[in-house]
């Protein structure tokens, strides 16, 4: 009797170790289930940024290999609503989280709360860089100066030595200012192929970058390139140039539907596309990788894809609503 519990114990052992073996670095033990249920909170679903992300995360798991069930949730820009909302998740007894937060700090407190639930959660359009920001899976956020970075380099390769006005957003909302740091890092490395003859804050307004443009212009400032900081800007630089006689191209920023057309209209040369339904589906698929897969992201912190689109080439362009185009972007690269 005592060589058959030797034997058993050493067969046990062995398949403990096989067991381990077959875990690798970097995942969770997942626990397999026919179909799951993901909660999403959102920041404001009347936020058409908020409300394209969170389209793409519910066509993410229409794609999924197994079947998962979202439920959406809607802050409303509240910060009780939120937690009302995760409180409802945690009731429900959701596989994990996907927030979209009002704020950093907030997202941490929701982040938090999930973490004592033994969710799992996962976060989008914020870095969450605090100190203590809780547990979380995974983020991705557009980040400003990436942008600003992209425009500058996007219009050296295609006009060296272009005199470039930029016709900045408002100054003090801390947008801008992210912005600009892309630029200054980017005239950095490329300050011998372009040069920036003017920035003047338009406050994003249509309006004011009309009248910056055409005060530039009547001051006898030379310059051959403009890069608005938005749409509603590149539509005021555009209405000023046409006026003038001018034919200057304006590279501007976002990739909207509306940034789509302006492109098609050539009020816009280009854009530099940020498209909002890429973050929907990484967001699904930090979450469903780690709850369905066991598998951490290979990026905790993950910056939105910056997809530079000109007007002859618009088969680049990932509309914000074009779920199909970012599922096949996130899930081929």
């Amino acid at each position: 009797m005592r060589k058959i519990g030797i034997v058993l114990f050493c067969a046990l052992l062995l398949l403990s170790v096989v067991a381990c073996k077959g875990k690798d670095k970097g995942e969770e033990t997942a626990e397999v289930k026919d179909a799951y249920t993901f909660g999403y909170i959102a920041y404001n679903m009347t936020d058409i940024w908020n409300e394209y992300s969170a389209r793409a995360f519910e066509y993410a798991a229409s794609k999924a290999p197994k079947k998962v069930n979202i439920v959406i949730l809607d802050a409303k820009g509240n910060l009780e609503e939120s937690i009302t909302a995760i409180e409802s998740l945690i009731q429900q007894g959701v596989d994990g989280i996907s927030i979209f937060p009002i704020s950093t700090e907030q997202g941490a407190q929701l982040v938090k709360i999930a973490n004592e639930a033994g969710i799992p959660i996962t976060v989008e359009n914020f870095m969450m860089e605090l100190s203590d920001p809780g547990n979380f899976i995974a983020t991705i956020a557009c980040e400003y100066d990436d942008i600003g970075y992209a425009a500058i380099k996007f219009i050296a390769e295609n006009k060296p030595g272009a005199k470039i006005f930029f016709c900045a957003g408002q100054r003090g909302a801390g947008v801008y200012e992210k912005y600009q740091e892309g630029v200054d890092r980017a005239m950095a490395e490329l300050g011998d192929q372009v040069s920036i003859i003017a920035t003047l804050n338009g406050d994003w307004l249509t309006e004011s970058a009309y009248n910056l443009t055409l005060d530039l212009i009547n001051s006898g400032t030379s310059f051959d390139y403009i890069f608005a900081n938005n749409g509603m800007m590149a539509k005021g630089c555009y209405q000023a140039l046409k006026e003038r006689g001018l034919d200057i191209p304006i590279v501007s920023t976002g990739g909207s539907p509306d940034d789509y057309q302006m492109l098609v209209d050539g009020i816009e040369s280009a854009n530099m596309t940020a498209p909002v339904s890429l973050q929907g589906v990484q967001t699904f698929k930090n979450l469903y990788d780690f709850v369905v897969d066991g598998k951490s992201p290979a990026e905790k912190r993950k910056a939105l894809p910056i997809i530079p689109v000109s007007g002859d080439k618009l088969n680049e362009f990932i509309a914000w609503d074009d779920y199909e185009g970012a599922y096949n972007y996130v899930y081929s690269n």
